[in-house]
């Protein structure tokens, strides 16, 4: 039986989900495929598992799933792998949008979506197929670089398996006691954020699983020890898909709590927000992005200040946590903007919440326009995560912007706005603010290479100080360890 190994890189550094690691949905549904193809296939999620180098020789390939943070570590374990003798091919969405950077560092880049093309690509390893009849994929040939056609969407999700989580090696995540199962019910959103890459990995066009098939998936989990998020980018986009997997779950008398991403302008449409309540949510993650109308159109986000305004207040009044998501650094933003932010995610109430800064990923409109305007200041992916200034903002100096995000993080997960929440008994809020002081904390401690490079930049510092201190950014970048450690198990304790 051949064996394959699909690996997640670590992320390079603390962010605000640093306690809850859970893996992507592709490796392991790439997994479930390749087992159903007759290989012998694990998955490793780095955050959670160490890759096991004293077996790497026992696989005949290596697959790595990559975002744009994780990107140098991807390609340093791809070049570890390959000094063995075993293939290896990228995919995610980092390499989708670079596949030539990519193939300095593998056999093949597998592009965009992978379930039509990744069977296709097992038999070709076999030998049972050529490679140049599997769609979606790169590589190098003797003739150069061989790009094949984009697969075609996959418009039926029901034909796809349920991902089978017993692949992945180690412990799950849990939360609260319960194991996080990651569950996709759609892929695709119909809008066009210019900050975001999900467009042109999935494309606009909305395509759903259907009810009777989610459901299948739900009663594989004991809903009593199981916590479900979906992965859906905007779960409601169909609102009549959506009511109806609500009013099923509930006629299902499922118990599950679960999460997911929505749009502030759901708060036009109450009677969805009844029905997610009755059919288990407990937080919803909005990206709300800032109260800066100017910055909104920036983005094309399409809803306005009062469309936030009362969506965080909706959903509040039926008992449902609000995590607010904000970007941080447009052009149109300024510290009055951010101050203003801020102070709107207090004053709404909002259970939890993460400023994110600017950052220019690679597939987005942000990254071709600010490539253009040769407005990117670092090249090291590994500051890509949004928790770093990587680019020349307009209205800031890049240390002004970083030093706001802070200040926002500090701000919000204060003492005074922690003892509101405790006055209104949102213990999961107040555990939350707790979390994240420390993270703040220690994000600045693992940082202070970085933090200093931004203030010699500003003092007129020659931009070959980043090769410097590129390696020492990455060297203290590994501490810091045992408080990561430590709030992850914490985390499930929770």
């Amino acid at each position: 039986m051949n064996r394959v190994l699909l690996i997640e890189p670590e992320a390079p550094g603390l962010h605000i989900f640093s306690a809850f690691p859970l893996p992507r949905l592709g490796t392991i549904m790439l997994a479930t495929l390749a087992r159903q193809q007759g290989w012998d296939a694990e998955v490793v999620v780095e955050e959670t598992e160490e890759v096991p180098w004293d077996e790497i020789t026992t696989y005949d390939l290596i697959g790595i799933s990559t975002i744009t943070s994780t990107a140098p570590r991807a390609y340093a374990m791809a070049d570890r792998v390959r000094e063995f003798g075993i293939p290896v091919v990228m995919g995610g969405p980092h390499v989708s949008f670079l596949p030539y950077e990519a193939l300095e560092h593998s056999d093949y880049v597998m592009r965009g979506e992978g379930e039509i093309a990744w069977p296709m690509f097992l038999e070709a390893v076999e030998g049972h197929r050529a490679f140049h009849e599997v769609p979606s994929l790169t590589y190098q040939t003797s003739e150069g670089i061989l790009e094949t056609p984009d697969a075609a969407p996959i418009l039926d999700l029901d034909t796809l398996p349920y991902p089978d989580f017993s692949l992945v090696r180690g412990d799950p995540m849990s939360v609260l006691g319960k194991r996080i199962i990651p569950m996709q019910a759609s892929r695709g959103c119909p809008f066009d954020c210019s900050f975001c890459s999900v467009t042109g990995m999935f494309g606009r066009r909305y395509r759903h699983r259907s009810t009777e098939h989610i459901l299948g998936e739900l009663r594989q989990y004991n809903d009593k020890k199981n916590f479900l998020f979906f992965y859906d980018d905007n779960f409601a986009a169909s609102p009549k898909k959506a009511k109806e997997l609500m009013r099923a779950m509930a006629a299902e008398k499922f118990r599950f709590e679960w999460s997911t991403q929505v749009r502030a302008d759901l708060a036009r449409d109450p009677e969805m927000i009844q029905l997610m309540k009755e059919a288990g949510c407990h937080t919803v993650f909005i990206g709300f992005e800032s109260v800066n109308p100017e910055t909104l159109q920036e983005v094309k986000k399409r809803h306005t200040v009062e469309d936030m305004r009362e969506s965080a207040n909706e959903f509040r009044r039926h008992g449902i946590h609000v995590h607010g998501m904000f970007v941080l650094g447009l052009d149109g933003d300024n510290m009055a903007s951010v101050r203003s932010t801020v102070q709107f995610a207090l004053k709404t109430h909002m259970s939890t919440a993460q400023f994110m800064i600017l950052t220019p990923l690679p597939g987005t409109r942000v990254y071709n326009e600010l490539k253009a305007s040769d407005r990117i200041s670092f090249s090291d992916y590994s500051l890509y995560d949004a928790h770093h200034v990587v680019f020349e903002p307009k209205n800031f100096t890049k240390e002004e912007l970083q030093k706001a995000q802070v200040w926002a993080h500090r701000h919000f997960y204060g003492w005074r706005a922690t003892l509101r929440q405790l006055f209104r008994f949102n213990l999961t809020a107040v555990g939350v603010a707790h979390y994240a002081r420390g993270l703040n904390r220690a994000w600045k401690r693992r940082n202070r290479v970085y933090l200093k490079l931004l203030h010699l930049l500003r003092k007129g510092g020659d931009l070959k100080i980043q090769a410097d201190v590129k390696q020492l950014i990455r060297l203290q970048g590994r501490r810091g360890k045992k408080f990561f450690g430590k709030k992850r198990a914490m985390a499930a304790h929770m």
